[in-house]
């Protein structure tokens, strides 16, 4: 099985940043056009773009939505986006939109009766983001750890229907240590659905060791912005 690379933009005040293990006051601008970035990665021959809209996983409303659409509307390109995503509205916003794949991810942790309907009514339109401080999901743009396993929430959607999970370990997100693939294949092994690798991926050694690992596809923001890689590489890598 090939690997689906997913180069991300996250996006704040409509700019393209990256943060440190989610910590909002560290924050790097790599540019000022999400939607520039986005045709880069586009020529560049991406099949998807992951995109984040921080402001939106901060405040819980879309914030950024206008470069998502134009990026999916403009481009030979699938998007899926994720962050301030809190009701049906917003889902059926991005897929009437041209968006492939929503994801959602705090509401699935406050609301989860809420997130299985939207499983069961949109099913691989939706994908469902964990992510993870020492094993427990985090939420609300990573401000807030609940007392949930994360392997406990993947089951639970994996059993409601739910056919895509990413999963980031928020220690190694942004960090370019080495993604923690222990974890990302525990959840793998636990839903038995397809996993996204997300945070820490830092040369294509990391790629490889995803591949292995029969994990569906890996995230991949720090690491090009910080030219560890070219993504024409990392796609090559993958068997794209």
């Amino acid at each position: 099985m090939s690997l689906t690379i997913y180069p991300a933009i996250d996006m704040r005040g409509g700019n393209c940043v990256r943060l440190l293990q989610g910590d909002y006051d560290q924050e790097t601008i790599y540019g000022n056009s999400p939607f520039d970035m986005a045709k880069s990665f586009a020529a560049d021959g991406a099949d998807w773009i992951h995109m984040v809209d921080l402001d939106g996983a901060k405040d819980g409303k879309r914030v950024n939505d206008r470069f998502v659409i134009e990026a999916a509307n403009k481009l030979d390109v699938k998007i899926q986006i994720g962050g301030g995503i809190r009701s049906e509205e917003d889902i059926v916003h991005y897929l009437e939109n041209g968006v492939d794949r929503v994801i959602i991810g705090s509401i699935a942790v406050s609301n989860p009766e809420f997130a299985i309907e939207m499983i069961k009514k949109y099913g691989g339109k939706i994908a469902v983001g964990i992510d993870a401080k020492n094993g427990y999901v985090a939420t609300h743009g990573w401000l807030d750890t609940s007392e949930l396993r994360a392997v406990d929430l993947g089951k639970r959607f994996a059993e409601a229907g739910a056919e895509t999970f990413i999963f980031t370990d928020i220690a190694t997100d942004g960090t370019l240590a080495g993604p923690n693939i222990a974890a990302v294949c525990e959840m793998a092994k636990v839903t038995e659905k397809n996993v996204i690798a997300s945070g820490g991926v830092s040369s294509l050694a990391d790629l490889k060791a995803i591949a292995k690992n029969g994990l569906s596809g890996a995230i991949v923001g720090k690491a090009l912005y910080e030219n560890r890689f070219t993504l024409k590489e990392a796609l090559e890598l993958a068997g794209v």
